[in-house]
């Protein structure tokens, strides 16, 4: 029933990925949660899982909360990090963010989809030059991101006190 779970939250999220600024995963095979039996699951997982797919939904506070868990159960989970810091982004918790984006600095270093991610908490920050800065550093490393470009045209249409976009449903 879990697995079943894991495979239903990572679907919403691959759907739901292409509408929001900020990006849940390194690759598409940090997703693949549910190919992991539940004996061999770190404590974590299941929460990022949960996070994943209230964060898909739109439901930041309850994103935030199971991204949490999981960050509380495994602190070196560099996903639940990430996830937790895009959904204090969407909170307007940017004084959090910054501090999760630190641990996943720490744990992962600066990824295509974390410069992604940090550019885009400075969008909704509107520090319109330090996003560009990121996601243009993002777009060095990953020409090919969707995710990034998209970012980046967001970025030239955006005006400072913008509110901030919501994530386009599929």
């Amino acid at each position: 029933m879990l697995l079943n779970f894991c495979r239903v939250a990572c679907a919403a999220v691959l759907l739901a990925a292409a509408g929001s600024g900020c990006t849940l995963h390194q690759t598409d095979s940090a997703l693949a949660v549910g190919a992991v039996p539940p004996s061999d699951q770190r404590p974590s997982d299941e929460g990022v899982a949960k996070g994943k797919l209230h964060f898909a939904n739109g439901d930041y506070g309850l994103a935030e909360r199971h991204f949490r868990a999981a960050v509380e159960a495994n602190p070196k989970s560099a996903e639940a990090w990430l996830g937790l810091a895009a959904s204090y982004d969407r909170l307007s918790r940017f004084d959090l963010a910054e501090r999760a984006y630190e641990r996943v600095i720490k744990l992962q270093g600066r990824t295509p989809a974390v410069l992604n991610n940090l550019g885009y908490h400075h969008l909704l920050r509107g520090q319109l030059g330090k996003a560009r800065e990121l996601l243009l550093a993002a777009a060095a490393k990953d020409p090919g991101n969707a995710q990034i470009q998209g970012n980046l045209r967001l970025l030239e249409t955006w005006k400072s006190g913008d509110p901030v976009p919501s994530p386009r449903r599929g």
